[in-house]
């Protein structure tokens, strides 16, 4: 049986890659959407989409009877999830086949052994495959969960049994703590896949992190397409993925594809899934299977040269897989970074906001799920996209990787891409020395933003006050904002005083700037250092630069409050605001707490009138399926508070004033 038209139901850069492969085999497409994605990047490109909810995921993608409608109105035959949102759910799966539609992914029966992960473990363990030593049971409530960590031990791992992704799971290294910890991982459990059920494990230290990408027809035919290193996470999520796993024995990492086969096997396993294993030392043990495909699947399809969803998409239609264990060859190196819309400098806050302008490099794999002018909302993933190099050895890759990171740009939110580019160049990613605690215990280092180079800043600053001026540039007097050019000096001379601030990575840079000069010249001065630089407009956003002696070109995007600017010497996103608006910005006062970013209170822990010490914890705001905890920044008395649990609160509006 061969598929006629597929309906997708996801989004964003999953949604577009599912599109590409259905396209290329010549079959039909659809996808669907909610109210904030009308304009999305996956619609555009889908190009037929239905809506099919608000905003909010459990009206939207979340929908199955929405969804299951939209599929037969158009006249799908199938439906693809992607991942996350209904990809693993046992009800969706059941719901569409008995519409008569074939769901691309695995039975029922079996995303309901696999997705909890507490069965998940027992199958394993009767496999005689190792387990992570811990409690099978899924516990409903936080009395069952303290009850259950005090046999266990600390460390211990609290984990949501329907999750994924890193999400819904806290390490507990005090029992102090363990009510509060556990009522923090069910509630983000719930938000995050509707089910508050949590296990409770046995922490491994310093573990790596591999899975094994699996693919079966249904009929006990399983092979798997080797294995890959997901070891860098940042708090159990991952942020670079790679294949094959370096600096682990071939027969080593065998044992573990051997064993992932087996379970396979054992629930006559039907489409592409992923079984997942901690590593230390000569020892492994499963941690947890995810019955769908995974975001980091590129990786594998780049070492293998197999389309995975290309997979799929054949076992689906009753193909098989069309491909033996034989056949399958490892080639080289992939490694993949994940570009997302979040603040490393704001302890990693999701960042919202329009996209004013992306540059992805076009040398490298790319998949992406927006573009210039897309939203980046609180109620989804913020993902940008993701690049994925092969190189047939590692460091190859991973220098590749490096460059492209440095040719890639996006200015209207703050991103992760500064952050990467530290990653990639720690001394101990380079040789492949990973775990699952080395970007924590690194954090700090990494997350700092290294300083830009003075002409960048410079230029930046210039091009950013030429912006403002009339395009001819003859009237002086015609200008967006003071910049102190002076008449009678004869010279060229900075502002004595600052008119702009540019800031990037948490600093702060204050701008003197001189008028025009012949050849629209200018003098930029910067704390101690000053420079005489000239411009010179080129096509659309590029520029000629000269700074004193040498010239270099520039590629500068000017947005409402910020300028990227990318060349030879790396990319930065300054923002920027007059001098003297951020002086009466910085008298706003110190006892107002005000939301970081668009999202929903989830909890109040105060009440007006409370003492509150500096650092407590006033509420806890939830956007883009994380929690972030709302912190006095003083002590003193809670005089007033703005908001209330299950309010929806817009980034900057004041939450509560201390006194």
């Amino acid at each position: 049986m061969t598929l006629q038209k597929v309906l997708i139901a996801n989004r964003g850069e999953i949604a577009c890659r599912i599109a590409r492969s259905c396209r290329a085999l010549g079959i039909g497409v659809a996808g669907v959407h909610s109210e904030a994605d009308r304009g999305a990047r996956h619609v555009r490109e889908i190009g037929a989409s239905t809506l099919i909810g608000g905003a909010q995921a459990g009206e939207s993608y979340l929908n199955i009877e929405a969804i299951i409608k939209a599929a037969k109105d158009i006249g799908a035959d199938a439906i693809h999830p992607g991942y996350g949102f209904l990809a693993e759910s046992a009800e969706f799966a059941r719901r569409v086949e008995s519409e008569g539609l074939i769901f691309i992914g695995p039975t029922a029966a079996t995303l309901e052994r696999l997705g909890d992960k507490g069965e998940a473990k027992a199958l394993a363990k009767s496999l005689k495959i190792p387990v992570i030593p811990g409690n099978e049971t899924a516990f409903m409530s936080v009395d069952e969960i303290a009850r259950a960590a005090e046999e266990t031990g600390v460390p211990l791992l609290l984990k949501a049994v329907a999750g994924g992704g890193g999400r819904g799971q806290r390490v507990v290294r005090d029992l102090e703590t363990i009510s509060e910890d556990a009522e923090a991982a069910m509630r983000e459990a719930r938000a995050g896949f509707g089910d508050s059920a949590i296990i409770v494990e046995k922490f491994i230290e310093a573990p790596r992190h591999v899975e094994i990408q699996i693919a079966g027809d249904g009929e006990g035919e399983v092979v798997h397409l080797y294995e890959r290193d997901c070891s860098l996470q940042r708090r159990r999520q991952k942020v670079i993925e790679e294949a094959p796993a370096p600096n682990l024995p071939r027969e080593f990492l065998g044992r573990i594809a051997r064993d992932a086969v087996a379970l396979g096997k054992a629930l006559d396993y039907r489409g592409v899934g992923t079984l997942e294993f901690l590593v230390k030392g000569d020892e492994y043990w499963f941690l947890e299977a995810n019955p769908r495909i995974q975001v980091e699947h590129p990786v594998t399809e780049a070492v293998t040269g197999i389309d995975i969803v290309a997979l799929q998409l054949r076992i689906a239609g009753g193909d098989g897989l069309g491909v033996g264990q034989s056949e399958v060859r490892l080639r080289g190196h992939a490694v993949e970074a994940r570009i997302y819309a979040e603040d490393p400098m704001q302890n990693f806050a999701p960042s919202t906001g329009r996209i004013e302008h992306i540059v992805l490099p076009d040398n490298v794999r790319v998949e992406a799920g927006v573009g210039d002018g897309d939203e980046i909302t609180p109620h989804y993933d913020p993902m940008i996209a993701k690049l994925i190099v092969h190189k047939p050895q590692r460091a190859q890759a991973m220098k590749a990787l490096g460059e492209a990171l440095e040719a890639a740009s996006v200015s209207g939110v703050a991103t992760n891409i500064g952050f990467l580019r530290k990653v990639l160049g720690h001394d101990e990613v380079r040789r492949g020395a990973v775990s699952t605690e080395l970007l924590d215990r690194e954090l700090g280092a990494l997350s700092q933003a290294a300083a830009p180079p003075l002409e960048l800043i410079t230029a930046a600053a210039a091009i950013w006050t030429l912006n403002g001026r009339p395009p001819s540039g003859d009237d002086l007097w015609k200008r967006r904002m003071f910049t102190g050019w002076r008449l009678g000096t004869g010279r060229n001379e900075p502002s004595p005083v600052a008119l702009l601030r540019l800031s990037h990575g948490g600093r702060d840079f204050a701008a003197r700037i001189s008028g025009f000069g012949h050849g629209s010249r200018f003098t930029v001065a910067v704390g101690d250092e000053q420079k005489e630089i000239g411009l010179r407009h080129m096509d659309g956003d590029d520029w000629l630069v000269r700074d004193e002696d040498r010239e270099f070109r520039l590629t500068a995007r000017v947005g409402a409050g910020d300028i990227s600017v990318m060349s030879a010497r790396g990319s930065v996103i300054f923002a920027v605001a007059s001098e003297l608006d951020m002086m009466a910005a910085d008298r706003e006062p110190e006892g107002h707490l005000t939301s970081p970013l668009m999202g929903q209170i989830v909890k109040v822990m105060v009440g007006e009138g409370d003492a509150i010490a500096a650092g407590d914890v006033v509420a806890v705001l939830e956007s883009m399926k994380m929690e972030i905890p709302i912190k006095a920044t003083r002590g003193g008395s809670l005089a007033r508070l703005y908001c209330s649990e299950g309010d929806r609160v817009e980034r900057g509006q004041l939450l509560a004033e201390l006194e």
